[in-house]
């Protein structure tokens, strides 16, 4: 994730700079990311979350410029907020991912972020959608930031239908290790919420905690 600065014009022109991912599991789902932020070549915060509350038990996991993704968040964090009140009871995963979307698309030219919004409901159960530049998509695990060019490789085999939660929580855990091993804009400590009926369990791992791979 990369902080904007008024050399550079704000968040125009920033690259994707940071590790996100998210997966389903049968009764919910789990959100991981890294840690740093980067101006430039200057880590200018090592341990910020990226990970944040839109509802609940919806969460989006952020990317690219923190201040464009930090703000989206928090209006879409307000806007669930009103529309929750109106209805009576809590949203939906896929309301929280459509108001995500059509942020990102209206403002697609001024915007440098990435959102991944994953969550619980009672309708759907976990969640996992993909809104980049407005598009809008439902996956069984999604992943973002400069650091997925890194991992692809290693989700599509390491990836098997119907995992647990707690081989979900591995796997999340294992992608944020070997990510922040091999990207520079990837790094700090592990993030993790997981989101259920019963509600919402967040985690920090520090990098000593971290799995290690290493290079043949």
């Amino acid at each position: 994730m990369q902080a904007g600065s008024a050399s550079d014009g704000g968040s125009k022109g920033l690259k994707l700079g940071t590790t996100i991912i998210a997966i389903e599991f049968d009764g919910g789902v789990v959100l991981g990311s890294d840690s740093r932020v980067s101006a430039g070549e200057s880590v200018v915060n090592r341990v910020m979350n990226k990970l944040s509350p839109l509802h609940d038990k919806i969460y989006c996991a952020l990317s690219g410029s923190a201040a464009d993704a930090q703000t989206i968040a928090e209006i879409v964090n307000y806007q669930l907020d009103v529309h929750s009140i109106e209805i009576g009871r809590d949203p939906l995963v896929l309301s929280a991912a459509t108001l995500v979307k059509n942020i990102s698309y209206k403002y697609k030219e001024d915007l440098s972020a990435h959102l991944i919004v994953a969550g619980w409901d009672r309708r759907e159960g976990g969640q996992v959608y993909a809104t980049l530049n407005g598009l809008l998509t439902r996956q069984p695990f999604a992943v973002g930031g400069s650091g997925s060019f890194y991992i692809y490789g290693f989700v599509d085999a390491e990836y098997k239908p119907d995992m647990s939660k707690e081989e979900c929580q591995g796997f999340v855990i294992s992608t944020l290790s070997l990510a922040m091993s091999r990207d520079g804009s990837s790094g700090g400590v592990a993030y993790l919420v997981t989101i259920d009926d019963k509600g919402v369990e967040e985690k920090c791992i520090l990098g000593s905690q971290l799995p290690t791979f290493h290079d043949p």
